[in-house]
């Protein structure tokens, strides 16, 4: 009987478990996770900060999920090393778990730069659901009313929005000179500045904190460029690290994040990694890196559960995929955004009085890349375009148009579409 050792619970666990159980419903399964929750999904936390979701909606799995799949669940466990000789993955609480094949969905810890004050109170990080508790519990505790995001990315974006939605004034400070500078153009960033400024938040770019101010508590913020910043809070809010750690020592290939197959196998044969954690083919950048975003992670934890309990599948690779609201304005960007080498086509189209912004990238008539700002509606439409590479010479110049949509696209991936292919992203 196979042991299937599962460490992480979040999306790729939890597809991975429901694989696992169509091909062997006989053969034990073990989850560990450092987090005292059951699964619940990381993209509503700033929803949950921000009071717009209530605590008992989190959860996407409930405990009937585990008890039904039979699945021996360790909570609030930290998993300190693998041994994959001995086969067994060592616990913090003293204890060591046998397996026969594992997964590592560890997912990714917060970047948290080497800043002077950054072990006072009122520094934290966002990215799991404790954090909002934390955060609540301290703004509620010191009545804080001034806070400073680091990091304009998405996470940082996210967080903003949350605390906007709380009353709260804030701060971004963004080192690039725009937010979200790895898939937004410079012209999206200013468009969205405004936006931002309406909402009792001011950004400052091309700028970072040096030092966090305050005794028993944060009382401000240095900026590196000179002045500092008065609030009570600092999120850091800069993005994620793969969480390596557990293979340190061993003979699997990590890089940035750990380097696995097709198949979600690293170069250990009975271990497999899904999720943040892991570098898979960014089909656009032609590249292995880490892609965290939540549909990658669940499709990757369903082919790892599948390949781990004898089936046979493979990971076509992926893309970058944001999705984010900025004070209720809509954004979706996809791939390559803003190429800063020849080669490349660029169609725009921009609203600025109603806040909208449109921008294809194309390559050799192939769409790669998208930026949608306020008008999202048909943006799915665009993102299966870059996917199957498809060449849009025949409808180029009816791309922008407000009307655009699947009665433009080739007979051929029309019937694809309506047949079910090509559509898992």
């Amino acid at each position: 009987m196979t042991h299937y050792v599962l460490v992480g619970n979040g999306v790729a666990s939890t597809a991975a478990i429901e694989a696992i159980r169509e091909n062997d419903e006989e053969g034990d399964l073990s989850v560990v996770s450092k987090e005292n929750h059951l699964a619940y999904s990381k993209p509503l936390i700033s929803y949950l900060l921000g009071g717009e979701v209530e605590e008992e909606k989190m959860l996407y799995q409930d405990k009937e999920f585990y008890e039904e799949n039979d699945v021996d669940l360790y909570l609030d466990i930290k998993t300190e090393s693998v041994d994959p000789e001995q086969k067994t993955v060592s616990l913090d609480n003293g204890e060591a778990v046998d397996f026969d094949k594992l997964l590592v969905a560890t997912g990714g810890s917060p970047m948290v730069p080497p800043v002077e004050g950054s072990d006072l109170n009122g520094v934290f990080t966002f990215t799991e659901w404790d954090d909002v508790r934390a955060m609540k519990e301290y703004m509620d505790e010191q009545n804080v009313e001034n806070i400073v995001v680091v990091g304009g990315g998405l996470i940082g974006l996210k967080t903003t929005e949350a605390l906007l939605e709380l009353g709260k004034n804030v701060v971004v400070v963004e080192l690039a000179d725009r937010i979200m500078a790895s898939t937004f153009d410079k012209k999206a960033s200013d468009l969205l500045l405004p936006v931002l400024e309406k909402e009792s938040c001011k950004v400052i770019t091309e700028d970072t904190v040096v030092k966090i101010l305050g005794e028993d508590g944060v009382q401000g913020a240095e900026l590196k460029g000179g002045g500092s910043l008065d609030c009570g809070m600092v999120v850091f809010a800069i993005g994620v690290i793969p969480n390596t750690e557990i293979l340190k020592g061993t003979d699997v290939d990590v890089d940035d994040g750990i380097l696995v197959d097709k198949n979600m196998q690293t170069t250990d044969p009975d271990i497999y990694a899904a999720g943040d954690v892991v570098e898979i083919p960014d089909m656009i950048a032609g590249e292995r890196r880490p892609i965290a975003i939540w549909p990658n992670a669940r499709r990757q934890g369903d082919i790892a559960g599948e390949n781990m309990s004898g089936g046979s599948e493979e990971y076509e690779g992926s893309f970058a995929m944001n999705s984010v609201g900025v004070c209720d304005v809509p954004t979706i960007s996809v791939g390559l955004t803003d190429p800063d080498e020849e080669g490349y086509e660029i169609l725009e189209k921009t609203d600025e009085e109603n806040t909208v912004y449109k921008k294809l990238v194309l390559e050799n008539n192939t769409l790669v890349g998208t930026i949608f700002v306020n008008d999202i509606e048909r943006a799915g439409i665009y993102t299966g375009l870059v996917k199957r590479g498809i060449d849009v010479s025949d409808f180029k110049n009816r791309l922008l148009d407000e009307d655009f949509g699947l009665i433009d696209l080739p007979k051929s991936y029309r019937e694809e579409l309506m047949a079910g292919e090509g559509m898992k992203l």
